[in-house]
């Protein structure tokens, strides 16, 4: 059943919206509250709080993140971007609710008066695996399959994290999320029956038409992460002739309808120094209107091979380009390899603002690009039990004791030792202790590509080998910038 805001929520944001779309246009007035904004989040930077959960010096990382969501939503404003509804969902869901308030506090009071500690602010859910596209080394070995989670279930899923977590913000990833239909409903359905929730869809773009994109426009609560993989001979490459023209279509259509929109690139050894080139972002930022940008890195998973995978030295050059958009720029680019000081480290396996993975079948990973589970939602649904169940699991445990140990701790916990944040994931930067997590009976691959990686010696020495080769070159720069500095200050902003 359809959640709504008391009636004073609904009329104050929804006057805050149309006062945005109308007044946004005033210079004067948007420049003087973003200088404010501005002044706060450098104020913050320069003078860190005693006690601090991590190294001061990322607190300028996370300065310049605000800065850069601050110039999505000035840009979005001065340009008349956005229709209401996706101005509404903007201010109220997303920035007061999700990132401001990070969720339902109610809620997770409660989840850490049952287990001493914060609840993930988020969930990953892929509902279908079918696609209509076969992309070569797709993570999720998507195409013409038949795996589906039902609508009641994916429906019981987001509600679980909203009552039992407090969650606003849901993930929805496939397989394509817009193929997947079970009932007669699909990703849009589930958008309008949580209104007070914000979903974000990677989706490949190519089912974007007129009416999909006015069904968006009127919603306003979900936004599409169109998937490419840079510019029109790349893309076409790696997801087929055409796409490109498909992709781009459908951000123009996204645009005419006022949708907040952005994109997702997979950097691979082939890509890695054009995904966020120049060309692309005039093209898809300045020239179609995203309003954001997400890189994934390739992972050996799925219709994957280690040979695709980016080198240490063409990652290193990522994560200097994404904090230079990020820190020079203001571009809001979330990497989320290179990104980990922006996040305080991993977020898999469900620790505190972190998040779990649910996939077609219902399996329970600790991330997206870790097939890798002991509990199968489903099963826990049959027998009366809720999300809190699956959080409690000793594998999800064993991997939060390793973040940890690595270097994370909550907001009001002191700093302690901090590892290398600028390598924090647990299969890919530090394999090793991924095979002995993943070690113990019950922990099984949740299909036959993971199945085959973990059987194959030549996999885990391949990533273990990426380990010895990304840190001898990330340790250092980690030394420097974070450790013995005061860090990297963002650049000065121009306002629109």
């Amino acid at each position: 059943m359809a959640r709504a805001d008391g009636a004073l929520g609904d009329w104050t944001f929804d006057v805050l919206a149309w006062s945005a779309r109308t007044l946004g246009g005033v210079g004067s007035l948007r420049r003087a509250l973003a200088n404010r904004m501005e002044t706060r989040l450098r104020a913050r930077a320069d003078r860190p709080a005693p006690g601090l959960r991590h190294p001061p010096a990322i607190e300028q990382d996370k300065a310049a993140l605000g800065l850069a969501l601050l110039q999505m939503a000035e840009r979005a404003l001065a340009e008349r971007r956005l229709g209401r509804p996706a101005l509404r969902a903007l201010l109220k869901t997303l920035f007061a609710d999700v990132l401001v308030h990070r969720g339902d506090a109610t809620a997770k009071e409660r989840f850490r008066a049952r287990h001493g500690c914060g609840a993930p602010d988020f969930l990953a859910i892929s509902p279908g695996k079918a696609c209509n596209l076969r992309c070569e080394g797709c993570y999720a070995n998507s195409g013409e399959h038949g795996e589906k989670l039902s609508f009641a279930t994916v429906d019981h899923l987001v509600r679980d994290a909203h009552d039992g977590w407090g969650s606003r913000f849901f993930v929805l990833t496939g397989g394509e999320p817009f193929a997947w239909r079970e009932g007669g409903r699909g990703v849009l359905e589930l958008a309008e029956r949580h209104p007070d929730c914000f979903f974000i869809v990677y989706t490949n773009g190519t089912l974007v038409d007129d009416a999909l994109a006015r069904r968006l426009g009127a919603l306003g609560n979900l936004s599409p992460a169109l998937s490419i993989e840079g510019m029109r001979e790349r893309t076409d490459a790696r997801r087929g002739k055409g796409v490109f023209d498909k992709v781009t279509a459908a951000a123009e259509r996204l645009g005419r309808e006022g949708v907040l929109f952005g994109i997702s690139l997979t950097a691979t050894r082939d890509n890695a120094d054009e995904v966020l080139s120049d060309p692309v972002l005039e093209t898809f930022v300045e020239g179609l209107g995203a309003l954001y940008a997400f890189v994934f890195h390739y992972m050996p998973i799925g219709r994957a091979s280690l040979e695709r995978m980016m080198t240490a030295e063409q990652r290193m050059r990522l994560y200097e380009r994404a904090w230079s958009l990020i820190r020079e720029r203001h571009l809001f680019v979330v990497d989320f390899w290179n990104g980990a000081t922006g996040s305080n480290g991993c977020l898999a396996g469900g620790r505190p603002g972190g998040y779990f993975h649910v996939n077609w079948n219902g399996d329970v990973s600790p991330c997206v690009f870790c097939p890798w589970s002991p509990v199968n939602v489903r099963d826990v649904y049959e027998a009366g039990g809720t999300l809190d169940d699956v959080w409690e699991h000793p594998f999800f445990a064993a991997i939060r004791r390793w973040q940890r140990e690595y270097g994370y701790r909550e907001t009001h916990e002191p700093c302690g030792e901090t590892h290398d944040w600028i390598a924090p994931c647990l299969i890919r930067d530090h394999h090793a202790d991924f095979r002995r997590l993943v070690a113990p009976d019950g922990v099984f691959p949740t299909d036959a590509d993971a199945h085959a990686a973990q059987e194959d010696p030549a996999w885990h020495e391949g990533l273990e080998q990426f380990d010895r080769e990304f840190l001898a070159l990330a340790d250092p720069v980690w030394e420097r910038v974070y450790l013995r500095s005061p860090g990297i200050p963002p650049g000065p902003m121009r306002r629109h």
